[in-house]
């Protein structure tokens, strides 16, 4: 069974009520629509946008905006595809996080102003070669938002194995040193690095902007 196919199985019947049960755990994800710097123009990909919750925020808060969705679950595209269909500015393709290219899946001619994850790289197996690859199809010194979990290091042991034993049953198998790879790519000069964190070190927020001449 490849990941697509994994995807589609997990979300089959999940999806219907994955909105509802994921506000309560998922924390984050309203302040990071809320940072994000988007200005008229621009193209947005989300990769592994799920039910398409944060592009409907976003498209109706940015109609000038275009937006792009990826996501390896074909079942969950056509949850976001109904939740959508009337944001015109909102498109929507079946992909790998470790294999878009904004060329072949998108067909445009230029890289994304911004790419973001929202709760997707914990469920990526390699959250390296996802993270390259959505360097990859940013232009230089474009944005790069990512809101996942941290390491609770703020709650007690407890409720860390708790949490760890319930994302495992959805295959979220969040890495402590996404953070770390981050910082290192910022140390090594690849972007500029802004990191917060959230709710005792439950989950954080990075801002990453890639270098380059823009």
């Amino acid at each position: 069974m490849n990941t697509a196919q994994a995807m589609d199985r997990m979300y089959r019947y999940q999806r219907y009520i994955y909105d509802f049960t994921r506000k309560y755990y998922l924390f984050g994800r309203d302040t990071l629509i809320q940072r994000m710097d988007l200005q008229p123009g621009q193209q947005v990909l989300e990769v592994g946008c799920g039910t398409g919750r944060n592009l409907y925020l976003l498209a109706k808060r940015h109609p000038q905006v275009q937006f792009f969705c990826l996501d390896a679950s074909q079942a969950m595209l056509e949850t976001a595809a109904n939740k959508l269909k009337h944001k015109t500015n909102v498109r929507l393709q079946q992909g790998l996080a470790q294999e878009v290219y904004y060329r072949d899946h998108f067909q445009l001619q230029q890289a994304f102003d911004v790419v973001f994850f929202s709760y997707a790289l914990s469920m990526i197996p390699s959250f390296r070669d996802a993270l390259h690859r959505a360097l990859d199809n940013l232009k230089p010194q474009g944005h790069l938002y990512i809101v996942d979990f941290y390491d609770q290091g703020g709650w007690p042991t407890w409720f860390r194995k708790l949490l760890q034993s319930w994302l495992a049953r959805f295959g979220v198998q969040h890495d402590p040193a996404l953070p770390a790879y981050l910082q290192a790519l910022h140390e090594q000069g690849h972007g500029q690095l802004q990191i917060d964190s959230l709710g005792g070190r439950y989950a954080f927020i990075a801002h990453f902007r890639k270098s380059g001449e823009a």
